[in-house]
């Protein structure tokens, strides 16, 4: 698995790199590139790879579909790490883009990368018509603002230090890491007109996207930071409104399977298909970092 993930984070980095390399003037390439690259497992783009293999869509066009959402997750993440946020000094075992270029460029940095997202979405040489090109902009849209990315992060700080419902943790999870996830399980139907399985794929997208964010804090709260490749055991010393903070670590790890089989439950009618996409949501099991 980490050789199929490294193998395709080269692909997604090198067609990222292209096309930030062409801004002229590059104002802003070098704090943009830093919050890219190398950057992460690229888990995000391997589900898009996974699910457009189920769905026999275009190899070039899953690429475009990657680079965009990993665009999106890079704003995210240097937005998150910012002072007035999370204010964690670490990301993906070095200096967060703001201890490095400031905060002020930081900022800019993410905002740019949240545009060229869009931008890589809308650009003439991804060859889909207008309608399609319209509702994956829309929807990624959608997941990146108010009512995704964005407006979990506020709901995340606004529930330090409160008792919280299990309610509304899960919601808050599903804007914040959720619909991200979500995209990348719906785009590639998008891109074939498949409606039959939009909404199946729809949920298994945000299960995906919550099994993450569980495993993520799962990781915060016993994982090593030098492993981790960011501080750990932050959650506790800020009061963060968890899954593990209300129903504590081993009931954490139970609900964390519970999510894994109803996405493997909705995956059974796709048989050997699906083989990949099994092999990436175990891998999000288990992972340490």
């Amino acid at each position: 698995m980490e050789k199929k993930l490294k193998k395709l984070s080269k692909r997604v980095n090198y067609y990222l790199n292209n096309y930030i390399s062409s801004f002229n003037p590059p104002v802003l390439i070098g704090p943009m590139k830093y919050g890219l690259f190398p950057g992460g497992k690229k888990i995000r783009s391997k589900i898009i790879f996974d699910v457009g293999k189920i769905f026999k869509v275009k190899n070039k066009d899953l690429i475009i579909l990657a680079a965009s959402v990993e665009a999106i997750h890079s704003y995210s993440l240097i937005h998150d790490d910012l002072p007035c946020m999370d204010d964690d000094k670490l990301r993906r075992g070095k200096p967060s883009t703001h201890v490095k270029f400031g905060e002020s460029t930081a900022i800019l940095a993410g905002n740019s990368l949240l545009t060229t997202a869009f931008e890589i979405l809308s650009d003439k040489s991804f060859k889909i018509n207008a309608e399609t090109k319209s509702r994956l902009i829309n929807f990624l849209s959608r997941c990146s603002g108010q009512t995704g990315i964005a407006g979990g992060q506020y709901l995340d700080l606004s529930y330090e230090k409160k008792k919280v419902s299990l309610q509304k943790i899960l919601n808050m999870e599903l804007k914040k890491t959720g619909k991200l996830f979500e995209f990348c399980c719906v785009a590639p139907l998008i891109i074939k007109k498949n409606k039959k399985y939009l909404n199946s794929f729809s949920k298994i997208g945000k299960d995906i996207g919550l099994l993450f964010q569980i495993v993520d804090d799962l990781i915060d709260f016993k994982g090593k930071t030098k492993l981790a490749g960011k501080k750990t055991q932050k959650d506790i010393k800020k009061g963060k409104a968890t899954i593990i903070s209300l129903l504590g670590y081993e009931n954490a790890v139970k609900y964390a399977y519970k999510l894994k089989q109803n996405i493997y439950s909705r995956l059974k009618k796709h048989n050997t298909n699906a083989k990949d996409l099994k092999e990436t949501i175990n891998f999000i099991m288990e992972r340490n970092s």
